[in-house]
């Protein structure tokens, strides 16, 4: 099982200096991947939805790819993905040269996780139709894999049109694996439908309910032909739920469960600086025994 580390987005701060050493520092533990929220605007106040209060113009959210950009530069094999891009709200040949980009730069080490978020303020501010984002969504699939593997694109579409034409240079990964982050049902079916991988809800455990919802999971892969064994899925352990203890049981619980990737998030943790973050994530490293 892959194991990876969530980049403190709130908690991090703004100094590149920071900000690069928490990434060399988590590469030389033995981390595998680099995980990155995306919200583009916080509205002032929280709306409706139950974790609207977490994404407020209060909380500090780095843009991903210009993020793993940075990374890109200042790291050798630790892998990035994002965990989520909110693909909607985005052009979609843009997406595919910015993501093209990020892959070159880091020579094939990026992993585009994405969903069509909940947020209709940034919808709105960003001129992208919030009530027909599922719809646009899948579609965005099919045309990102295309911009992604073929030097010329004809696509006409219900949402797009490319008329010959293609992004240059293309991505290292041909193509750059999709993966979906989903909560509803519909959702992590439809993940399992079109995506190369699934990043779990950040509050799912492995317990009971987990189990159950894997086996549903395996039962929509069979449902569309999919082989398991190259469907990733990606479980979290939140160091703000017990000890190290407790964080390696639930990480071995996923492995034995049959997940392929975990993510340690110190997110939310009561940690009141930087180096804390670091700290917690090499105790957990070394529980793990990983090997930088």
């Amino acid at each position: 099982m892959e194991i990876g580390v969530a980049f403190p987005q709130n908690e991090i701060g703004t100094d590149p200096i920071v900000i690069r050493d928490f990434a060399q520092a988590v590469e030389g533990m033995g981390y595998q991947h680099i995980s990155c929220i995306d919200h583009v605007l916080g509205a002032r106040k929280p709306n409706d939805v139950p974790w609207s209060a977490s994404y407020t113009i209060d909380r500090q959210f780095h843009e991903p790819l210009v993020l793993f950009g940075f990374l890109a530069a200042v790291t050798q094999k630790v892998r990035m993905a994002t965990a989520i891009l909110i693909l909607p709200q985005r052009q979609t040949a843009l997406v595919a040269k910015q993501a093209a980009e990020v892959d070159i730069l880091s020579q094939g080490r990026l992993t585009l996780g994405v969903g069509i978020g909940w947020n209709e303020v940034e919808y709105v501010a960003l001129n992208e139709g919030f009530k027909n984002r599922a719809r646009r969504y899948e579609e965005q699939f099919e045309v990102l894999r295309k911009l992604w593997t073929e030097q010329l694109v004809t696509y006409k579409g219900k949402y797009h049109e490319i008329n010959d034409a293609g992004i240059n240079p293309l991505p290292i990964q041909q193509p750059i694996p999709l993966w979906i982050g989903a909560f509803e049902d519909v959702a992590i079916e439809r993940a399992c439908r079109i995506a190369d991988g699934w990043f779990t809800r950040p509050w799912m455990r492995p317990d009971d309910e987990g189990k159950a919802t894997l086996d549903q999971v395996n039962t929509w892969l069979d449902k569309y032909g999919r082989d398991r064994s190259k469907f990733a899925i990606n479980g979290v352990t939140m160091a703000k739920m017990g000890s190290v203890n407790q964080w390696v049981a639930d990480t071995e619980a996923w492995r034995e469960m049959g997940l392929s990737h975990c993510t340690f998030r110190t997110i939310d943790a009561p940690y009141e600086t930087i180096d804390q973050h670091i700290e917690a994530c090499r105790t957990y490293a070394d529980a793990l025994g990983l090997k930088g």
